[in-house]
């Protein structure tokens, strides 16, 4: 089978279209002929080596929409045929892989795809759209009335988090750049920021008479996160999928809470997400997508850090 491998950690360019070997199915797994696969800043994380867990030569991706090919012993809920989406570990042996024409998995991590997705919308939604959820349903328990800011808020993640916190019923203020505000406002946020020429805890401390939001989730990290306890009201909770840095005085002294968020690979996950997008609540939001020959142009996009939505990779029919 074909699939674009990382011979070494690095830059971008350094991608190798290869035949490789078609992995089998382990016990309890399923073999699925990938349709697209999603990119997803942890992915140039560890391409890079920033993130140095993973032994070249390596096939990355971390997230798959396709067809199941065969399955493993023990699978009893799939059938060859069957229409499927998931995310796979990004540590450890047989985690990644979907940046090639097959991939295995766990048939535990895997769900069906929601039927009003194509393939390379539904392989926007895994990693991203589980990590919103697991963030603003399970860490920040968003309640309707709340006001939600999101840091962040035209990314892969950020615009899950969005219409996650709107189907909650929340208030939502997020922020993105001068380019991205047109589409904070398709997202349905109450209120756009844009940070290049707002303070953003002014906004919110005017939005909220200078109470402070419920909930804070944050997708930027630096200096953006260390401001962050300062808009949150007393009590209040914060999010962030990145390793916090320096001073959070302010955390404590207000009686605030910080979730670390990191995806729990689960079925149930996707399934909940499945939900909210057949209801019509939540969709994904592409940035552009391209075949998978070219996933190192989108590993530079990746690296600029100012994508739009997720880029996704046309895998089937390589």
């Amino acid at each position: 089978m074909k699939a674009m491998v990382t011979p070494q950690f690095g830059a971008a360019s350094l991608f190798e279209e290869r035949d490789v070997e078609r992995p089998s199915p382990e016990p309890n797994e399923v073999l699925v002929k990938v349709h697209a696969s999603g990119t997803n800043p942890v992915d140039a994380k560890l391409r890079s080596g920033d993130i140095p867990v993973l032994e070249a030569p390596v096939v990355l991706g971390a997230d798959a929409s396709g067809t199941i090919e065969e399955i493993g012993a023990g699978v009893v809920d799939f059938a060859v045929g069957d229409e499927v989406y998931y995310t796979p570990e990004l540590f450890g042996p047989r985690s990644n892989g979907t940046y090639a024409e097959y991939a295995t998995a766990p048939a535990a991590l895997v769900a069906r795809k929601p039927a009003s997705l194509s393939h390379e919308e539904a392989a926007a939604v895994p990693l991203a759209g589980g990590t919103a959820y697991e963030a603003v349903v399970r860490r920040l328990n968003v309640r309707p009335g709340e006001v939600v800011v999101i840091q962040g808020g035209a990314g892969g993640v950020g615009s899950f988090a969005v219409q996650i916190s709107k189907a909650a019923g929340a208030f939502v203020i997020a922020s993105a750049g001068s380019e991205n505000q047109q589409t904070l406002r398709e997202l349905g946020v109450d209120v756009a920021v844009d940070y290049t020429e707002e303070d953003i805890a002014e906004v919110v401390l005017s939005c909220t008479g200078s109470a402070g939001a419920d909930a804070l989730f944050d997708v930027v990290g630096g200096e953006v996160f260390q401001r962050a306890p300062e808009y949150v009201r007393p009590f209040g909770r914060l999010a962030t999928i990145l390793g916090p840095e320096g001073d959070f005085t302010q955390l404590y002294l207000k009686n605030q809470t910080l979730y670390g968020t990191f995806l729990t690979r689960e079925r149930a996950r996707l399934d909940e997400i499945t939900r909210l997008i057949e209801q019509g609540k939540v969709k994904p939001l592409i940035g552009e997508v391209m075949p998978l020959s070219e996933v190192g142009r989108a590993h530079e996009i990746l690296d600029s850090g100012h994508g739009r939505g997720k880029i996704v990779l046309q895998v089937a029919g390589l």
